[in-house]
């Protein structure tokens, strides 16, 4: 009986994760700003203001029907525009047993995070030491 218990229970903390599908990844595309960082050991960091944004461009590339892009820090204008350093770090989209990582390449730095979850107004991703951060979609400035 506690087998039939215990196995219900793992079954029902699965199935109601949410699993990451190959349609989602195009959410990827646009203004992502943290709002929180998870570590490895619980603790959590809240950010109010940021004064730097992530901004993820992905395409479908024609020969291997894998996803590729880059990812661009910029920093939000009141006049709606953004400023960036210029640097854009590669990532491609790689798919592991159902599961989806985004890949980066800056110079001969690579590393790799996983898409926990994604949304049109959220995004988690983890890295490989366990710490998650949590995005929420950008909104523009507005004085109105």
């Amino acid at each position: 009986m506690r087998k039939t218990v215990l196995g219900f229970v793992v079954f029902l903390v699965f199935s109601c994760t949410p699993k990451v599908a190959k349609e989602d990844i195009t959410k990827l595309n646009g203004y992502w700003e943290i709002q929180q960082v998870k570590m490895a050991t619980g603790e959590t960091k809240d950010y109010k203001v940021n004064e730097t944004i992530d901004y993820f461009e992905l395409q479908q590339a024609q020969i291997d029907n894998k996803w590729v892009g880059f990812r661009q820090k910029v920093m939000p204008q009141f006049d709606g525009k953004f400023l960036t350093n210029g640097i854009k770090e590669i990532i491609k989209i790689k798919e592991d047993k159902n599961t989806f990582f985004v890949e980066y390449t800056v110079n001969d730095n690579q590393w790799q995070e996983e898409i926990i979850e994604i949304a049109d107004s959220t995004l988690v991703l983890k890295n490989t030491q366990n710490i998650e951060y949590a995005y929420k979609k950008f909104k523009p400035f507005s004085f109105k």
